[in-house]
């Protein structure tokens, strides 16, 4: 689902709309695969007598109550989790019941960093912090697909925003853009 446009201002266009990683949702998928399985197996193994349904319906309660646990409360948080970046400002939205968000504009970011294990290096996803000059200072966003290039795109954006992150002075920039290392 696109990220309304009534959430945002007049002269302000999404670029990039994320939501966390498919990672985020192995540990229910694998959830779902165990319980179920094992809550049948339970079920039909109950032997016959005259508390049979009340025992099979104890386990199917328990089995529903740990798959909502473990499966739709964590596929609710990863589809209402979201990640905007805006021509103005970085969006995060969270929350199934009680949301909430923080908005960070562009001009504001002094850093953008990432982190990613083997693993997540290995499907394509990582950790962005993102560093502010306001007072709330760092933002966090966890299990982010493609890290390295939205990384990439959030500095472009941050750079064409204007002041932001590169607040040497024109001179320095290049100074530095014209320095070769190879001739000192």
């Amino acid at each position: 689902m696109a990220y309304p446009r009534r959430l945002l201002s007049q002269d302000e266009d999404v670029e990039l709309e994320l939501h966390p990683h498919w990672k985020a949702l192995v540990l229910p998928v694998l959830a779902l695969l165990v319980v179920v399985p094992l809550a049948s197996f339970g079920a039909a193994r109950v032997p016959d007598g005259g508390a049979q349904p009340i025992v099979r319906i104890a386990i199917a309660t328990v089995a529903v109550v740990v798959l909502v646990a473990t499966t739709l409360l964590p596929f609710l948080r990863w589809v209402t989790t979201h990640y905007v970046v805006t021509t103005r400002r970085l969006i995060t939205r969270r929350g199934v019941i009680a949301r909430t968000g923080r908005d960070m504009p562009l001009t504001r970011i002094n850093d953008i960093s990432f982190s990613h294990t083997v693993i997540e290096r290995l499907l394509g996803c990582g950790t962005l912090v993102v560093e502010s000059a306001g007072e709330r200072g760092q933002l966090t966003l966890d299990d982010v697909p493609g890290v390295e290039d939205v990384q990439r795109r959030l500095y472009e954006l941050a750079d064409a925003a204007g002041e932001g992150w590169d607040d040497r002075s024109e001179d320095d920039r290049r100074d530095d853009e014209a320095y070769d290392p190879r001739h000192g």
